[in-house]
């Protein structure tokens, strides 16, 4: 049997921590491995646990899930160049905000995808899942968003086969279903997929989807 998700919970309610715990602790695949109630505690649980996922609010007094994000990916309060370099988790946002533009800052920043406060126990296991296999969870409204925005600056010349990876990746699919998808091997879309998050100048994949998102470059054949 595989390894189960590590998860940590980040929330500065500890009624809401231990609810998700409860809650998670049962899944066999995932196990929580730790809590932290702001920014600051998020980063240095972070270093302590190393999660595959972390599940993040993003309105906490002490420090947002925002400013989380931005020093999980680089050097910041709690993520110091001095210190050893931190493996970035994969972040899913955890939100009581319905407007989709209220998340637009956390994605941003490099969130892997949202869900709301309210999402049925399954579903928000299922989302775990799925950030923690490399999808993209991006709701159609915040896509558009995205798209409505400036363009995105010139990259470097990706291509074509690039650009159809970078394609596949937009549309939250993960590197095994890209394989599958495109007829290459694994290990070879995992390489094009790093080649794109350099010649992009972009930390993850999730900020590569937005780059897509906002060139059309997502759209179905």
């Amino acid at each position: 049997m595989p390894d189960p998700i590590r998860v940590l919970v980040v929330d500065d309610h500890p009624v809401v921590r231990q609810g998700l715990r409860t809650f998670l602790d049962l899944q066999d695949d995932i196990a929580v491995v730790g809590e932290a109630s702001d920014s600051a505690s998020c980063v240095a649980e972070a270093r302590r646990t190393a999660p595959d996922v972390i599940l993040l609010d993003l309105r906490m007094p002490g420090g947002d899930g925002v400013e989380a994000l931005h020093a999980l990916h680089g050097p910041g309060p709690g993520n110091d160049r001095a210190e050893p370099p931190l493996a970035t988790p994969r972040v899913l946002v955890i939100t009581s905000f319905t407007d989709p533009s209220a998340v637009l800052p956390a994605v941003r920043a490099g969130a892997a995808g949202y869900v709301y406060k309210d999402v049925d126990p399954p579903a928000l296991a299922a989302a775990i899942r799925a950030v923690h296999a490399g999808h993209v969870l991006l709701h159609p409204d915040v896509a558009r968003l995205l798209a409505d925005g400036p363009p995105p600056a010139e990259a470097a010349h990706l291509t074509a086969r690039e650009r159809e990876v970078l394609a596949e990746v937009a549309r939250g699919r993960s590197n095994r279903e890209i394989a599958r998808t495109l007829g290459l091997a694994e290990k070879t879309v995992k390489t094009h997929v790093s080649a794109i998050l350099t010649k992009l100048g972009v930390q993850d994949r999730t900020q590569a989807a937005l780059y897509a998102v906002r060139s059309g470059l997502d759209a179905s054949p």
